[in-house]
């Protein structure tokens, strides 16, 4: 179980910190949640408390693996498949899977072919919200600021 104060990643909407813990009624229900503010936008997520661990829910990185994942992005391998449909339900899947490095790899992959040939709409719309859930994290990990780790993050994956 997490606390107020602590800093945590959603795998679809990146890290953030625990604001609060309610109990809000849905569908009849009474549950725990907790309040989790993005530092991106300020959004407000709810994540019910008895199903973290299903959802993907964990603590975020800590600075040393956050400077080992930023080391290891010039050379990650990204190898992405022609067809427009299974990239992008494999690159969701490696979104939905919380790990770090797997972000990593959609945010390189996507953005290599958006130098070679262009993206579709779902696919920019893709690495906005990849990019996000990556520098969300490492700038909860480093103390760093968004526009910071954003350069950083450009210049690894160039």
């Amino acid at each position: 179980m997490f606390q107020v104060g602590d800093k945590i990643v959603h795998p679809m909407h990146g890290a953030g910190v625990i604001d609060s813990i309610v109990s809000k009624k849905v569908n009849g229900v009474v549950r725990d949640y907790y309040i989790l503010k993005l530092p991106v936008g300020g959004m407000l997520v709810m994540i019910p408390t008895a199903n973290t661990e299903e959802i993907g829910v964990r603590p975020v990185v800590d600075r040393a693996e956050a400077d080992r994942l930023i080391a290891a992005m010039p050379d990650i391998q990204v190898d992405m498949t022609q067809n427009w449909n299974r990239r992008y339900r494999e690159n969701m899947l490696r979104i939905k899977s919380g790990d770090l490095m797997e972000v990593a790899r959609v945010v390189k992959g996507l953005m290599l072919r958006d130098g070679d040939r262009g993206l579709s709409t779902g696919e920019r719309k893709m690495l906005h919200s990849a990019k996000q859930i990556l520098i969300s994290e490492l700038v909860l990990s480093q103390d760093s600021s968004y526009e910071d780790m954003e350069r950083r993050v450009n210049i690894a994956m160039s």
